[in-house]
């Protein structure tokens, strides 16, 4: 495994022929199996359950101090999850499209329809502990986690849960 490679430069150096396999964000994956550069051979979607790949932190200090601006923060993430899971692929790629000038529309559309068919995007803003011990069990069988910290310790749900009543 190459793990040396600037996070920005993995596609070309994987197109330059560093490597055997890479694993990619969307939409650079459908596109690398569009122009013959390779193949989507399994989905880390599909292949982990549910990881909480994207997730927003704050200080508890800040917390204390802006406790509107995080439940307004929480409630858009909540509004656009919400959003997503109840229009369509092609709705949702419409939408995003202005994000990846570069891309065809179909293409985004393709990704998001993958992505909602896998279950990968999240209906709520509540990291549950499942998902919590999920990706640590990744980082921790990649031998990136130097000790496990509990869901309780460093995760807290109170807002979100307050906004989803």
């Amino acid at each position: 495994m190459i793990q040396n490679i600037d996070y920005a430069n993995i596609p070309n150096a994987f197109a330059s022929g560093t490597g055997d396999f890479v694993q990619l964000f969307e939409p650079q994956a459908s596109m690398f199996e569009l122009e013959g550069i390779g193949h989507i051979v399994a989905s880390f979607g599909t292949e982990s359950g549910h990881v909480p790949y994207t997730t927003f932190m704050a200080k508890q200090s800040y917390m204390k101090k802006n406790p509107e601006t995080i439940e307004k923060f929480t409630r858009a993430i909540h509004k656009a999850q919400k959003w997503v899971d109840s229009h369509s692929a092609k709705e949702t790629a419409e939408v995003i499209q202005p994000f990846f000038k570069d891309t065809d529309l179909s293409l985004i559309e393709t990704v998001v329809d993958r992505y909602k068919s896998q279950g990968s995007y999240a209906t709520d803003p509540i990291l549950d502990e499942e998902e919590w011990n999920n990706l640590q069990d990744i980082m921790d069988e990649a031998g990136e986690l130097p000790e496990e910290v509990s869901h309780d310790t460093l995760v807290n749900t109170e807002v979100a849960e307050e906004i989803m009543k």
